[in-house]
């Protein structure tokens, strides 16, 4: 079966919208990055895992240890994903227009987030072009419960 015949079929999957933020404390570095690929996959301890191509923004800070946000991106207010879509050059960081505060545990809260997950990195495996990284939970913020979480299909599983 060609490779584009299989793919069509897994971008049906859908998956939510997420705005992955870190922060770096000593050098005053906000980086982030537009996910899709997050899940849950553990009740205790309270275990998300995502998935990051090395060398997108924010990578190098999450493999670092930093503690992170995943923000959860709500039907009710898109605005910020303009800034992430094709990503950003750095030297126009897109925090400094997006309202956000640091959470208690360091993560970058997004004021226009559905709600905000605070995670610690646990481990990463990488079993193909993006690595997939399992983060436990810290804290977590409600900010919009009315809100419908943004849900995404792709048109094929060959590309974002």
């Amino acid at each position: 079966m060609l490779q584009s015949a299989k793919a069509d079929p897994v971008g049906h999957i859908p998956s939510g919208l997420f705005i992955v933020a870190v922060s770096d404390p000593s050098t005053h570095v906000i980086d982030g990055y537009l996910a899709s690929w997050v899940q849950q996959v553990s009740f205790n301890p309270l275990v998300i895992s995502l998935a990051i191509k090395p060398g997108r923004p924010a990578y190098d800070l999450i493999k670092s240890g930093k503690n992170f946000a995943v923000n959860i991106v709500g039907e009710h207010d898109k605005t910020f994903l303009k800034h992430f879509w094709k990503g950003y050059d750095p030297l126009n960081n897109p925090f400094q227009e997006i309202p956000h505060v640091i959470g208690e545990n360091g993560g970058v809260i997004l004021s226009g987030a559905k709600s905000s997950l605070e995670c610690k990195l646990m481990s990463s495996i990488s079993p193909g072009d993006h690595e997939v990284v399992f983060a436990e939970v810290l804290s977590s913020y409600s900010m919009n419960d009315e809100a419908r979480p943004m849900v995404h299909i792709r048109k094929s599983g060959a590309s974002y």
